[in-house]
């Protein structure tokens, strides 16, 4: 590690291959994280309820919800002390903890220790979100949403294959005397165990710290490092300096993304994108439970969800082609656009399930747009040394935004229905439609020239 923190920079012809080396390992494991994060949870309701009880089945999926938000802050201060290997590293390994503590629970029949479990679990989500900040962080400018992308869409895969393995886990665990649904969790542990180790082994050089010595060493006419004084500072601020412990507090990203309103539009655009879509999303099986019979409800919600993650993560791609070729400001105009849409079609849909579904399916286009936009121009917008815990706390915001829009969506359903839960819903995108069209300088207070795509009178 010592080795790797004081290396020399690489010349700059030199980072195109270490990029492409590490899209190509982000993405094998955010395949192998996605598998370990969605066989867990197919069944993490289904088993909270034997231990716990119905009533707290749903708590019990919050909280690997709450525990992959919080986790982002003591692993954000890891990478901004070490880098993105270890860092990315520990949450998985946390979350490998947490599956097998919900195994342990289970057979014990404990409660509090399968809460604590799935906070843990949550491990594996914080590290599959942090995931697509390192396809950032040696991305030429004109291709780092399309980088970001491609690791957003590589969950996909493990997301969908996931389901199909919980089975087999269950069947294969259930020859070990495990209970019935401990197996999924197992199997999660190992996944992510997997993960942690690919990674420590081969996500070398590591691209942030590599990117801190590259804002180090170029010069002020640099445009690809930005070259200003503030940022080279920044980049000179070692791992593990005072500097950069600073940095990782919470407290510390907030100040830095309350003075550049780029920054400040590309977390909002990711937090609300992420409240809305949860908030709509969560209640859509509730909603469709209203009109289907019990033995005919899970085909159609299986359905219908389905067509809601394929508009999530199939699309990204093209999502984040758009964003580098018409800039992140319009492409977050867009992905608000469509949760708008999303909430006007789903809110008036009544019983009919195929207009349902496609508002469905456009929520999750919706989320995608405002995910893949709002996260580039977040990270683009900082110092490099300021990153991590800006990026850490943009999954934490996000989280728990997302954590409440899912405890509040039911109250609102049960008090109101449907209807009304996707009108709130929309009402929430209205402070990120004025922040998004909201003028802001090209240049931020300590002189960090923004992107082009930061500006609204530079676009297009």
């Amino acid at each position: 590690m010592a080795t790797e923190l004081t290396a020399p920079a690489p010349a700059r012809l030199d980072v195109a291959p270490i990029q492409r080396r590490t899209v190509r390992l982000l993405f094998l494991t955010q395949i192998i994280g996605g598998i370990g994060v969605t066989i867990g949870i197919s069944v993490g309701a289904l088993l909270a309820a034997r231990v716990a009880g119905t009533a707290l089945a749903g708590l019990a999926q919050s909280a690997a919800v709450v525990g992959g938000a919080l986790l982002a802050i003591p692993v954000t201060r890891i990478m901004t002390a070490r880098g993105r290997r270890p860092g990315l590293a520990t949450a998985y390994l946390a979350g490998a903890v947490g599956g097998v503590v919900v195994v342990v629970a289970t057979v014990v029949h404990l409660v509090p220790l399968l809460f604590l479990g799935m906070l843990l679990f949550g491990g594996g989500t914080a590290a599959n979100l942090q995931a697509r900040y390192a396809a950032v962080d040696l991305a030429e400018p004109a291709r780092r949403a399309r980088q970001l992308s491609l690791v957003v869409w590589a969950t996909t895969i493990g997301a969908v294959a996931a389901p199909n393995f919980a089975a087999l886990a269950d069947h294969t665990t259930s020859g070990w005397g495990l209970p019935a649904l401990a197996g999924p969790f197992a199997f999660s542990a190992a996944a992510f165990t997997l993960a942690a180790v690919v990674l420590l082994v081969l996500l070398r050089p590591d691209p942030l710290l590599t990117a801190r010595r590259l804002a180090a060493a170029d010069t002020p006419a640099d445009p690809v490092a930005g070259g200003s004084g503030a940022q080279r500072d920044a980049g000179r601020a070692e791992p593990g300096s005072s500097s950069a412990r600073r940095g990782a507090g919470m407290v510390a990203a907030w100040r830095t993304v309350r003075g550049l309103p780029a920054a400040r539009l590309g977390m909002a655009a990711v937090a609300v994108g992420h409240l809305v879509m949860v908030a709509v999303m969560s209640m859509t099986p509730v909603r469709l439970g209203e009109s289907h019979s019990d033995a005919d409800v899970l085909r159609v919600v299986g359905i219908v969800l389905s067509l809601h993650i394929a508009g999530m993560y199939a699309l990204s791609p093209v999502v984040g082609w758009l964003t580098d070729r018409v800039g992140r400001r319009p492409v977050i105009l867009g992905g608000v656009a469509l949760l708008l849409a999303a909430c006007a079609v789903a809110g008036t849909a009544g019983h009919h399930t195929p207009q349902l579904s496609v508002g469905l399916t456009l929520l999750g286009l919706g989320w995608s747009g405002t995910m893949v936009a709002g996260s580039t121009l977040l990270s683009e917008s900082v110092p490099t040394a300021a990153r991590p815990g800006v990026q850490g706390l943009s999954d934490l915001t996000m989280g728990l935004a997302g954590a409440g829009a899912a405890a509040a969506s039911g109250f609102v359903m049960r008090t109101a229905g449907y209807p009304t839960l996707t009108l709130l819903a929309a009402i929430a995108v209205a402070p990120l439609v004025a922040l998004a069209l909201r003028p802001v300088p090209s240049t931020a207070p300590d002189g960090l020239r923004l992107p082009q795509e930061a500006t609204l009178g530079e676009e297009g």
